[in-house]
């Protein structure tokens, strides 16, 4: 069975609470363990944080977050229209910041690869990025009968 989501909202602090709830919210009928919903959920909220802090650092935009569930794998993008990323593979390094002033810690990228399946990222300076992330959940049913037996 196939289920999907969208969920646009202005590129602001707090609003990466949103997102959490609603892709929580959202895979909630695939029974998620709470390592595989803590996990989850910090993912998007590096994704939010980053497209919020990084992508419009005067502090206006939206932000995007689409969600499709096809069984146990869930595809999840969060999209801006903001400043861009001029070299991807150096703002995937750890510690790497463009944000310095606000003490961010540069691991946003990393915790996303720990926690998720696949991390892509798409980015042009001045046209905005694009997060692309996967995650397959546990079969719960049959996990549950290897606990029982």
């Amino acid at each position: 069975m196939r289920n999907e989501m969208r969920l646009s909202f202005p590129a602001r602090k707090g609003n990466e609470a949103l997102a959490r709830m609603a892709i929580a919210a959202f895979v909630a009928p695939l029974d998620p363990t709470l390592d595989e919903l803590a996990e989850l959920k910090t993912a998007v909220s590096e994704a939010v944080t980053n497209a919020i802090i990084h992508a419009y650092p005067d502090g206006e935009g939206w932000v995007s977050v689409e969600a499709v569930l096809e069984g146990d794998l869930l595809t999840l993008v969060v999209r801006d229209e903001g400043v861009g990323i001029a070299d991807v593979e150096e703002a995937r390094q750890p510690l790497f910041t463009t944000r310095a002033d606000l003490e961010r810690s540069g691991m946003g990228f990393v915790i996303m690869e720990n926690f998720m399946d696949s991390v892509e990222v798409e980015s042009s300076p001045g046209k905005g990025t694009v997060v692309r992330m996967t995650k397959r959940f546990a079969t719960r049913s049959s996990d549950r009968e290897a606990k029982v037996e």
